[in-house]
């Protein structure tokens, strides 16, 4: 599977932005997909998580009521909506993906596109 990531930008505190994460592969609509994010000087953490058919979700608490993971498996696409984005949003975002259970922790994570970044300004 590979994977690629966009929809990055630079948006104002409190506006919004929605990351893409499209996928070659025919067996894509099997795996899960996470997105993670990583600042400068510091270490790469999960934002959110989504099961192969959508069912299940997870997010960091960090992000929960703002980000919203979905996934159109017809479009071999995951999506992440990112509302009320806040300076400490900032960072390069990437999508992930895993043939087994849904996971937070990125070692998990088989597939790896390149990261989009996103800034906030304050």
């Amino acid at each position: 599977v590979q994977l690629q990531a966009s929809g990055g930008g630079l948006v104002q505190a409190g506006g919004s932005l929605r990351l893409s994460c499209a996928a070659s592969g025919r067996t894509f609509s099997s795996y899960a997909v996470g997105w993670f994010r990583q600042a400068p000087g510091k270490e790469r953490e999960f934002v959110a998580a989504i099961s192969w058919n959508g069912g299940s979700t997870y997010y960091a608490d960090s992000v929960k009521g703002r980000f919203t993971i979905s996934r159109d498996n017809a479009k071999n696409t995951v999506f992440l909506r990112m509302n009320s984005l806040k300076p400490e949003d900032t960072a390069v975002y990437s999508c992930a993906a895993e043939d087994g259970r849904l996971s937070r922790d990125p070692y998990e994570y088989n597939y790896w596109g390149q990261g989009t970044q996103v800034t906030v300004s304050s």
